[in-house]
This record gives C-alpha cells, structure tokens and sequence, in this order.
C-alpha cells in the first residue's frame, strides 16, 4: 500500500459526531469530484477506503440510491478504480441544492455556508484530499497535492488552505492535463496538513523519515569530508616521497639542511603520517604549518614546487 493510500485510510478512520463537520467533509468530497451538478453526481477514486467512505456518508446524511463499480484501470491494469454514483437525478437535484447550490450554475465554487467554523474547514479540507489529494512516500520526497477540475475551485481551496490559524498554510498553485494543482513542497507544511486534516500518524511517519534521512544525510557528509581529507593526505604524501626520492636519487639527501634532511628520512619511513604526527616526531617538535614549511622547501629543492601550498 502506497504512503497516500495509508494516509487516506487513516481519515477514514475518523469518528466524528458533529453532523456539521461530516457533512462538510462529504461536501468536499463531492464538490471536487469527478461530477457534481444538479442532475449528475459522480465520485471516482482507486482508494476502497475514500469510497466506503463517500458511500458511508452519502447514506447517512442524504439516503439517496447509490450505484458502486468497480474496474481494473485500463492504463496500470492493476489499481482499480470505485465508481459511487448517485441514480437518480432528484436526489443529484435535492443535495446539489442542500450545499447551496443554484440549477445551470455556470462555475463551481466553494460554497463557504457549509464551512461553519474552523472544525468544518478542517472536515472540509479533509473530503477533498479524499477526492483529488495525493501525497508522495517521505522515503523519496516530499510533496502533497489536491488535483481540482476547475480553476475557481483551486483557488477557493488555496484561500480556505491559507486562512487557516493554526497552521501557515502557502500552497502553490500550477495547471496541469487540464486540472489545477494546489500543491505543497515542504516536509512541514506536509506534515502540519496531515496533522490538519485528521492523519496525525501519517505525520509522525512523515517527520520521523525525515529525521532518519537527515541523519543518514550526516552521516554521508562526514564520511565524504573524511574520504576526501584522506585522499588530499594521500596526494600530498606521494608527491613528498616523489621529490625526496628525486633528491635521493640525485644528488643525495647529504645535500639537504639537517631539517629538511630529519624531516626528508622521517617521511621515508612513515609514508603515512599526518603533517602533524611528522612535526610532532621530529627531534626538536615542531606544529603542523612547519612541517607543511619544510615539505614545500623539500618540494622547491627538488623543482616540484607545490602550487597549493
């Protein structure tokens, strides 16, 4: 089961007493769904649970007839897809008309009368991600989305979404194959709309991904710094032992300064030693820049000066 299949299980999991809230959560689910007007009404959606869900709250508010289907999706051949519709077009004329809606309404809008107070936005918000909401598995980003049918309805969403006041909502908006996306990109505003919207759990899981790939992320970096601290000794060794071998090999070490001499035969046998440790165990200990001092006088000596430093 996807992260947003088990998200919208969780709200339909919601107990609910207040008559108010549950109708403004089946206005949501209607209003954004597949048709809704005074002679159709039409709900889609591959997740069983939205569908019991819609059916549930149909029943119990409006006692309509009500057709369900089911079918394998045509593109996937695996999700399937609920069908709930409404049969006859009195009871689709008789609840169009209970939200508040006018017969041969030209557009869709939200109709604010069944938004009575922040419980029924929440109910409300709460049956549209049940109709057209979606949101991706934290594991692999972050992102959550209501796809509207109509332009006004999106942004009626976008204005009940930012009045808020118990979350700072910011959605952004943008049209895609013909619907308009309402969409949220940050893990916490994701998780505040979960927790909004009656998925506290979900929320939870959500942020406690988060922490673990911000650990992992951590760690990642640090083993990156240390590999590449390593890998800079690393170079910066072999082009020591290069030019003191160079020396060696040409006109001796004898020609070097006792230091660069000390330092020069200490390298030899300890190819592998920090800077530090190599100042360090010198005969007369000296700090890291002056070891560093007398490799690049090394490097000069032998014509291989080090550009870096």
């Amino acid at each position: 089961m996807s992260f947003s299949s088990e998200v919208k299980k969780e709200l339909c999991a919601v107990q609910c007493a207040d008559a108010e809230s549950l109708r403004a959560e089946l206005y949501g689910i209607l209003l954004f769904g597949k048709v809704f007007s005074e002679n159709k009404i039409v709900f889609t959606t591959e997740s069983p649970d939205a569908a019991k869900r819609a059916v549930e709250l149909l029943e119990r508010i409006f006692t309509p007839i009500i057709e369900k289907q089911t079918a394998l999706r045509v593109r996937t051949g695996e999700s399937r897809l609920y069908r709930i519709s409404v049969v006859d077009p009195a009871d689709c004329a008789r609840i169009f008309a209970d939200f508040g809606h006018l017969p041969k309404q030209v557009t869709l809008r939200v109709n604010r009368a069944n938004l009575s107070g922040e419980e029924c936005a929440a109910a409300f918000v709460r049956g549209v991600f049940l109709s057209c909401g979606s949101v991706s598995d934290p594991a692999k980003s972050y992102h959550a989305e209501f796809s509207a049918p109509f332009k006004n309805l999106s942004a009626d969403l976008c204005k009940i979404l930012t009045e808020v006041t118990e979350c700072v909502f910011t959605p952004k908006t943008v049209a895609r194959n013909g619907s308009y996306i309402v969409y949220f990109k940050g893990s916490e505003q994701i998780c505040d709309l979960l927790a909004y919207i009656g998925a506290p759990i979900r929320a939870m899981e959500l942020m406690g991904t988060k922490a673990v790939k911000q650990v992992r992320n951590n760690i990642n970096r640090r083993i990156n710094s240390e590999v590449a601290n390593i890998t800079k000794v690393v170079s910066a060794s072999v082009k020591q032992l290069e030019a003191i071998n160079m020396i060696k090999n040409t006109v001796g070490l004898e020609a070097l300064p006792d230091d660069l001499k000390e330092i020069a035969l200490l390298r030899l046998e300890n190819p592998e030693m920090s800077l530090r440790a190599l100042g360090e165990s010198l005969s007369t200990p000296i700090s890291r820049s002056g070891a560093n001092h007398r490799m690049q006088r090394l490097l000069e000596f032998a014509g291989m000066e080090d550009t870096n430093g």
